[in-house]
């Protein structure tokens, strides 16, 4: 059984960064696809980045230069740094782990206000 739990979101103001992270039971973490998603309020879920089993990341256009996704394989956790964040970047922020099957956590709030 799999379960994503994502953690660090918050409220920051414009320009300033916030570390989200993902922790994953089960198995097959270092085989997996990691991926972060955003949904912000009257929007579609959108992804921001991904990182695969080899280290290779790709970024949307929004967060690239900005963002910085990682994985730590022996915590099975994938982490999302965000820097100069903008208030467009609000949204409620989702962790995917994808094997055999997609799994998504529960999702955290981040809010980029003044």
């Amino acid at each position: 059984q799999v379960q994503l739990v994502e953690s660090g979101g918050g409220l920051v103001q414009p320009g300033g960064s916030l570390r989200l992270s993902c922790a994953a039971s089960g198995s097959f973490f270092r085989l997996a696809v990691m991926g972060w998603y955003r949904q912000a309020p009257g929007k579609e879920r959108e992804l921001v980045a991904r990182i695969f089993s080899d280290g290779r990341t790709l970024y949307s256009e929004p967060v690239k230069g900005r963002f910085t996704i990682s994985r730590e394989n022996t915590k099975k956790t994938v982490f999302l740094q965000m820097n100069s964040l903008k208030p467009e970047d609000t949204a409620i922020y989702y962790c995917q782990m994808a094997t055999f099957n997609d799994y998504w956590g529960q999702g955290t709030q981040v809010t980029v206000s003044s």
